[in-house]
């Protein structure tokens, strides 16, 4: 397997303290990040916010991969099925699903300690 390598270097979630990335298989990629106490909402669970820009930014990495150029995030769908506290470490699942000439469609979930927090669907338009 690939190491992680921290994705907040070139950007990516920078502002909410980085994730780290790696791929998996051809069409799999993992992400991670251990949630802190600034993204937590005042029900004292992780922001939902930041549950979707996770698995934004997670995505997003994993289909730039599949191109030399960019891709920009069209739909992203998400269910939010369980919740995160300060501390926690969260692990992301980006798999390709289906790559065309324009578009990159997607799956994506995030999970800590084997509970699933939340899953998504998401098309990326390469530009």
């Amino acid at each position: 397997m690939n190491e992680f390598r921290n994705i907040s270097k070139v950007g990516f979630m920078k502002h909410n303290g980085g994730l780290e990335f790696r791929q998996l298989t051809e069409k799999e990629y993992e992400f991670k990040t251990e949630i802190q106490d600034y993204h937590i909402n005042a029900g004292g669970v992780t922001h939902g916010g930041f549950i979707m820009s996770m698995l934004d930014s997670g995505m997003g990495t994993a289909a730039h991969q599949l191109i030399e150029g960019s891709a920009v995030t069209i739909s992203l769908n998400t269910n939010f099925i369980g919740g995160s506290k300060a501390g926690d470490k969260i692990i992301g699942l980006a798999k390709i699903k289906k790559k065309t000439r324009s578009l990159i469609f997607m799956y994506g979930q995030l999970k800590c300690e084997d509970k699933l927090l939340a899953s998504a669907e998401g098309i990326w338009k390469i530009i």
